[in-house]
């Protein structure tokens, strides 16, 4: 039972969409219509990139970035600036997730070993996290929602890319501008040998990623991605192959189940659909603070067109409560695994970093909505 109780607090998500996925089935009972539900390209893209990016972190090459960065930095806030954009920068090809469990861990050690480094490590984090969920938004391969929503909507990659862009580039500007209100204390830390590279690993994980790059611009066909990246790993390097986070695909797979269903229920879809209409961005921002911002991409893409707001309502709204966002657990279980954590404070720092930069994202929208050259 204590197993159980464990796997279920890790996963509330995958949880709260099977039960709702059963739910929905007691009134559209299984039938052959179901299959239609599925976005096999994006369970087939995000499972590829979840490996390949599990094969880069096994070649080293995260850690060895890390160190380099890091090794001549000055003082804490130029170690929280390398730390805060190597996940700003990172999640935009390695996901939200990945760039803080590859970066968190590191700044836990560094900060752990500087003097007066505890005191400024929350603050640091808290920052990882917001520049991972806003770092993630400029691509489709940032993050979960944001592949989904570019395979639903069928949307161009320059579409795509100019949606997001504004925002991404004020948030560039706000995490630089987080990571000065940290103290210039020096930071006198020996981070040990020099991270090795497996050159072998690496060159074989990065020609996988791009030929899941090509899937994303469609240039390539997902089965073909899918059958080559299977074969080659098998032959090279097939403990990836199991490293992909099956949870997170089962989760899609349920609420793929329970959209689905609601589509079918008339009342349901028109209700959502008045909701929706005009206010893809509130609603779909609101929703992301109490069911997480990929349940709610997953949820209520199928009952708007309005891709464009529901896509920044999504990624804006991975910003404020703990669960707003997937990568933001995990930033705070990393913390709270460290020495001396002081998960209270932990919690304000969060709350107050992620209502600024909620607010004036949100308010940076409406500026842009109002602009007569604004499309």
């Amino acid at each position: 039972m204590s197993a159980v109780r464990s796997f279920l607090r890790r996963e509330p998500v995958l949880l709260i969409a099977s039960a709702a996925a059963l739910i929905s089935c007691l009134f559209v009972p299984p039938d052959r219509f179901y299959l239609a539900y599925f976005d096999l390209r994006t369970l087939a893209l995000l499972y590829c990139l979840m490996t390949v990016v599990a094969g880069l972190r096994g070649a080293g090459l995260f850690a060895h970035l890390a160190h380099t960065l890091c090794e001549k930095a000055p003082n804490v806030r130029v170690v929280a600036l390398v730390l805060v954009l190597l996940c700003f920068f990172s999640a935009m090809l390695i996901t939200n997730d990945v760039a803080l469990l590859t970066f968190v861990p590191f700044a836990v050690v560094v900060m752990g070993m500087a003097d007066g480094g505890k005191d400024s490590l929350i603050r640091i984090v808290v920052l990882q996290t917001v520049a991972a969920n806003l770092g993630s938004m400029l691509t489709p391969v940032g993050n979960p929602q944001n592949l989904y929503l570019y395979s639903f909507y069928d949307l161009g990659f320059s579409a795509f890319v100019s949606t997001t862009l504004p925002y991404w580039l004020l948030s560039l500007l706000g995490v630089c501008l987080g990571c000065l209100t940290l103290p210039k204390a020096p930071l006198p830390v020996f981070l040990g040998e020099e991270p090795g590279l497996d050159t072998r690993t690496l060159v074989l994980h990065l020609a996988l990623f791009l030929l899941c790059l090509a899937v994303v611009l469609r240039v390539l066909s997902w089965p073909v991605m899918l059958v080559v990246l299977v074969a080659v790993l098998l032959i090279f390097d097939r403990r990836v192959l199991l490293k992909a986070d099956f949870l997170l695909l089962l989760t899609f797979a349920a609420f793929f189940i329970f959209s689905g269903n609601l589509a079918r229920i008339g009342t349901v879809d028109r209700l959502l659909r008045r909701l929706l209409a005009g206010r893809e961005y509130l609603v779909s921002l609101l929703a992301s603070q109490f069911i997480s911002n990929v349940p709610a991409a997953l949820l209520l893409s199928g009952f708007t067109a309005g891709a464009r707001e529901l896509l920044l309502g999504v990624n804006i709204g991975g910003l404020g409560t703990p669960i707003a966002s997937l990568a933001s657990l995990i930033g705070m279980k990393l913390y709270s695994h460290s020495e001396h954590a002081h998960t209270g404070r932990y919690l304000v720092d969060f709350t107050l970093v992620n209502v600024v930069f909620l607010l004036l994202l949100s308010l940076f929208h409406m500026l842009l909505q109002r602009a007569p050259w604004f499309t």
